[in-house]
């Protein structure tokens, strides 16, 4: 990646606040929401569905991926979303104040979405255009460890201010609060980003009729589902993260649930100290340790090895559910676990879907179709989660998430591999 000057700049100016701008409105509207609205009363069930269902466009994204490369840049279109994703943070903390608080801002929630699955499709078309294969094998695991952090902050620090504000102001008033500092941090990010993404990777925009645009298009389909052993990828690529759609929207209402209805009965404050204190650290060791030993290994030895170091720690929740403890340190060594487990094997997945299904002359929009298809993998689960957690009670619910771990490590066990890895020596 170059300046204007020609003067090369270091991915560290940019992959780390880049992808940290990616994780904020994903995890809020993921997570964070989740612990608003179980304050404000709502239903595990009903939680569990609107806060995934507004998190469609993050599958739908490969619809409108192809038009990003053809009109404007992914500087952009990365700025733009950015400024504009913390614009309607802003609303949203007001819309706290009004009647109906949850319609209103669901829907906004909604239009976040819309804009920070376009932020997506951009930030990893830029990545990939700017860093070389062997690159981006060096900085998967920054580029994870950045996008967990925002995971960590918001989870973790902002939850932790959140049940702190509520104390002191209520609990309208504490999450408006939250709102709009997440509004100001993803506009100065919008900011910083304008001045430092320069980079011929940032190509100027193509004029094209709308009949070339809609052939485009078609021929972009079309090429993604040709590749080889693609349909094994999709299969691969929905089941590796099955589990942890069970377990997203669960997790946080467990640990505030009380403890007559299996769950750990934990403050705001006690479950962002548990994230971001015991979570962050683990986080952000296992997604670096990650990127190296892919690096050193390649991805088609590591994979395997990703994929058990992923799932096999969700064994954590069910232990807790079982034993409730009321340590909070053996509850934070319990997310230690399963947050190193997520950091690590969550970047096998991330290369594997730009090293081998990504690659080809519509990288960053078959690379949006890959991420879309998997976050439909997390998003179906997710949608059914609270009706499952209500049926089963915590304790089975963590037990049936174990099981649904299963399929991914069979897959991922005899994955193909279209496309060598560049190993560093």
């Amino acid at each position: 990646m170059w300046h204007n000057s020609g003067r090369k700049i270091s991915p560290v100016a940019w992959v780390p606040t880049l992808y940290f701008a990616m994780g904020m409105p994903f995890v809020v509207l993921n997570m964070v929401c989740t612990l608003m609205y179980k304050g404000f009363g709502v239903s595990d069930s009903e939680i569990a569905l609107w806060t995934s269902l507004i998190m469609l466009p993050w599958t739908l994204k490969p619809l409108w991926s192809p038009f990003l490369e053809m009109y404007k840049t992914k500087k952009f279109f990365v700025v733009f979303t950015q400024v504009l994703t913390g614009i309607i943070f802003a609303l949203v903390a007001f819309g706290l104040q009004l009647p109906s608080p949850f319609a209103i801002t669901i829907s906004l929630f909604a239009v976040i979405a819309l804009s920070g699955s376009t932020h997506d499709i951009a930030a990893d078309g830029f990545y990939m255009a700017s860093l070389s294969t062997s690159e981006q094998a060096r900085w998967i695991g920054w580029q994870g460890a950045f996008y967990n952090i925002a995971k960590i902050a918001a989870t973790g620090g902002l939850v932790y201010l959140a049940g702190v504000f509520i104390d002191d102001y209520g609990v309208r008033n504490a999450w408006m609060i939250i709102m709009l500092i997440i509004g100001v941090m993803m506009i100065t990010l919008g900011c910083y980003h304008g001045l430092v993404l320069r980079s011929a990777a940032s190509s100027s925009p193509v004029n094209i009729t709308l009949r070339e645009h809609l052939r485009e298009l078609c021929d972009v389909f079309v090429d993604f589902f040709q590749k080889k052993h693609i349909i094994y990828y999709l299969f691969f690529i929905i089941l590796y993260r099955f589990a942890e759609g069970f377990v997203m929207k669960i997790v946080p209402l467990f640990l505030k649930a009380p403890r007559a209805e299996q769950g750990l009965g934990l403050t705001e404050q006690q479950i962002g100290i548990c994230y971001g204190t015991f979570g962050a650290a683990a986080f952000v060791i296992g997604s670096i340790l990650a990127g190296y030993y892919i690096a050193h290994r390649g991805l088609r030895k590591s994979i395997f090895s990703l994929a058990l170091v992923f799932n096999i720690p969700f064994v954590a929740y069910t232990i807790l559910a079982i034993y409730q403890p009321e340590s909070l340190w053996l509850v934070g060594s319990c997310i230690v676990m399963e947050y190193f487990g997520y950091g690590f094997g969550f970047v096998g997945l991330t290369l594997f879907m730009m090293q081998q299904v990504a690659r080809g002359k519509h990288q960053m929009a078959h690379y949006a179709f890959a991420s879309g298809i998997m976050n439909l993998g997390v998003m179906l689960p997710g949608m059914l989660s609270g009706f499952v957690s209500d049926w089963l009670g915590y304790r089975a619910f963590f037990v049936f998430v174990l099981l649904c771990a299963i399929p991914a490590i069979l897959i991922t066990r005899f994955v193909p591999f279209t496309f060598t890895d560049d190993v560093i020596n």
